[in-house]
């Protein structure tokens, strides 16, 4: 089971660890455009995708969509600040495919952390990775180019990338749709 072997690759957890989260969870299925959270609302619960792709986004003072992070099969995704605080969402998180995710609900998680010490690191690992994507992402929009941080997408998603529609993946890059099939043509791997 890939959730299985998500949790493993921590080193952390025992296969009782591993078991007790099983029963805790939820297996859920979102459909395409359908959100996992929406802004103004309160995210109480985290999810492990085991399949699809997801977007997250704001919406600008002038009413745009602004994608800034997507998220692939293997990853955690929660409005985490929503999550930790209990304040309503800044972000939306919406599936761009058909998707399964595994669901924790906020009691849920307090339970299995006041259980074992190992799912406190577990979460410290997943917040340390968080603050290292968002400084990623941070940099390489002051670093660099619209062709290079598509080519980086491409690179570490190639199997994914092809399901993101363009308005979404212009939005991510900070470009018009118009700009990133250039950039498409150009690039090439």
């Amino acid at each position: 089971m890939m959730e299985r072997n998500y949790f493993r690759s921590f080193n952390l957890f025992s296969e009782d660890e591993i078991e007790a989260f099983l029963k805790l969870s939820e297996f859920r299925n979102i459909n395409k455009n359908d959100y996992f959270i929406r802004e103004g609302g309160q995210c109480k619960e985290v999810a492990l995708v085991k399949s699809g792709i997801f977007r997250s986004f704001y919406t600008s003072d002038d009413g745009k969509d602004m994608t800034y992070c997507f998220r692939f099969p293997n990853h955690m995704i929660a409005a985490y600040s929503s999550f930790v605080s209990g304040c309503p969402s800044k972000e939306s998180m919406q599936a761009i495919t058909n998707a399964e995710l595994i669901i924790l609900k906020k009691e849920a998680v307090d339970e299995l952390v006041k259980d074992s010490i190992n799912w406190t690191k577990f979460l410290k690992i997943i917040a340390e990775q968080e603050y290292l994507e968002l400084e990623t992402r941070f940099f390489q929009l002051q670093r660099d180019s619209a062709a290079q941080r598509y080519e980086t997408l491409l690179k570490n998603h190639p199997d994914y990338i092809q399901n993101i529609p363009l308005q979404y993946l212009a939005s991510y890059l900070g470009i018009t749709q118009r700009h990133l099939s250039r950039i498409r043509k150009e690039v090439s791997f």
